[in-house]
């Protein structure tokens, strides 16, 4: 798993901002810090309220000069449909192919639900030199982060 201290991981993939375009993270890093917020999946109850509590918190990231991003292996349609339904104004990266989860480590399979290799839930801050200042995932997928703990580490 990556861990503080760490160079993380460089992707290129689908976002969903009202659109479908695409990020690399090493571009992204160019604005300034990034939040990257995984969550298992669109349209669920506890991803539903994270995405709406980093929304609360998301002028506080803004203000700091860091851009947050929701993450998960959901099709970027689905996550712009995700989106308009919770009014969010960050973008959310699509990782259908599970290459951004493998490479983080923080895959976990739903078996119950036939679902498998979906992100934990996890919390990484990255600063613009690509070094993982902040990391936190959690094996429940019930347990949301603690928000004040993460915008302190973000700003």
């Amino acid at each position: 798993m990556v861990s503080v201290g760490d160079a993380a991981p460089d992707f290129t993939a689908p976002i969903a901002n009202g659109d479908v375009d695409e990020i690399t993270l090493s571009e992204a890093l160019d604005d300034g810090p990034v939040v990257l917020a995984f969550f298992p999946g669109a349209f669920t109850s506890v991803c539903s309220h994270e995405m709406n509590s980093f929304q609360d918190r998301l002028d506080e990231l803004t203000e700091a000069g860091t851009t947050l991003y929701g993450v998960s292996i959901d099709t970027p349609f689905s996550q712009n449909a995700f989106r308009d339904e919770l009014g969010l104004e960050f973008d959310l990266v699509s990782d259908s192919g599970r290459e951004i989860v493998d490479a983080y480590d923080i895959s976990m399979d739903f078996e119950a639900l036939g679902v498998p290799n979906v992100a934990k839930r996890a919390v990484f801050v990255i600063d613009e030199n690509q070094e993982v200042t902040y990391a936190w995932v959690s094996d429940d997928p019930g347990v949301e982060p603690d928000y004040d703990e993460v915008i302190d580490a973000a700003t």
